[in-house]
């Protein structure tokens, strides 16, 4: 590793054969690479140690992302032995949150001229045609804080949240043909100070998976939560998203999201990985040990052909 460059905190390169490590914008490589093969090594809490038994390996990150990375660098070592060089990782962090890495790299790397980039997350083995949008929302709800002894006298910020994430939940956010309906997810709510308090201030954030324009999404729940005493603080998402399909090879439609809405510089997209993302994100997640060995195969195949190797 080049020494004299800086250390950045959200997103890396490596160009082979040699695998140097190159930071920001001073990447540079003899071999100009064609195709990036990406992921991301953030994963979410809680962190729980890793095992195995004959057929998975067991982990937090096992096939979200850490299993996908194995395999792309195995698949990285076989395509250097049949003498490919025209390739490199980009491996990001915040996937998990809110794509910095992704981002700074899509800015950082943008002149590198690569034509694709893999993307790794867990797709069963299949290649992702399509993946739904996503809409993150933090909204806020105020109300009059009283003695809960005289409820007349003040004004529940919490019930106001309660009646709104009601109405959201039973709501239909839309449908498509290819990507099918979207759906909503409030996973955190907090408010309130005690029990004989009226709450003033009540909180929560949702994520909606979009099949359709997310400004459109956005302006129904500012009008939907202005209903209700509601606004959004804070909201960031990205639309639906078409990738590549290897002639010939097995795709499906994914409802979760990725880094390729922030990494469109870099090339045209493809997602694939082995694992299920079921199994993300759970209190048992891990990667078939047979799927790993399979995806190794597939990663090489996939980069050569797209180099025309």
């Amino acid at each position: 590793m080049p020494g004299a460059l800086p250390r950045a905190p959200t997103a890396t390169i490596a160009f082979v054969p040699d695998l140097p490590i190159y930071l920001d914008h001073h990447a540079t490589t003899p071999c100009d690479p064609r195709v990036v093969l990406n992921s991301h090594i953030d994963t979410v809490p809680p962190w729980f140690e890793s095992s195995e038994d004959e057929e998975f390996v067991y982990g937090r990150g096992a096939c979200d992302t850490k299993g996908v990375i194995a395999a792309m660098l195995a698949a990285g070592e076989r395509l250097r032995a049949d003498g490919v060089r025209d390739f490199a990782y980009l491996l990001v962090v915040g996937e998990e949150t809110d794509s910095i890495g992704a981002k700074s790299a899509n800015a950082a790397f943008r002149d590198l001229g690569s034509e694709y980039i893999l993307v790794g997350e867990p797709t069963e083995s299949n290649f992702a045609r399509a993946s739904k949008g996503a809409l993150t929302c933090f909204v806020r709800f105020e109300g009059i804080a009283g003695h809960s002894a005289y409820p007349e006298r003040g004004e529940s910020a919490i019930n106001k949240m309660v009646a709104a994430i009601a109405e959201i939940n039973i709501s239909e956010w839309g449908a498509h043909e290819v990507l099918g309906k979207a759906t909503v997810n409030v996973g955190v709510v907090r408010g309130g100070e005690k029990p004989n308090v009226i709450p003033a201030v009540a909180e929560c954030e949702m994520i909606f998976r979009t099949v359709s324009d997310i400004d459109e999404v956005r302006e129904r729940l500012e009008l939907m939560l202005a209903e209700h005493g509601g606004r959004i603080t804070l909201a960031r998402g990205n639309a639906p998203q078409f990738m590549v399909v290897p002639e010939g090879a097995p795709s499906t439609v994914v409802a979760f999201n990725s880094d390729i809405p922030h990494l469109g510089a870099l090339g045209k997209p493809l997602l694939f990985g082995p694992g299920s993302i079921l199994d993300a994100h759970g209190p048992e997640e891990k990667i078939s040990k047979r799927e790993l060995v399979a995806a190794v195969d597939t990663y090489a195949k996939v980069v050569a052909g797209l180099l025309g190797s």
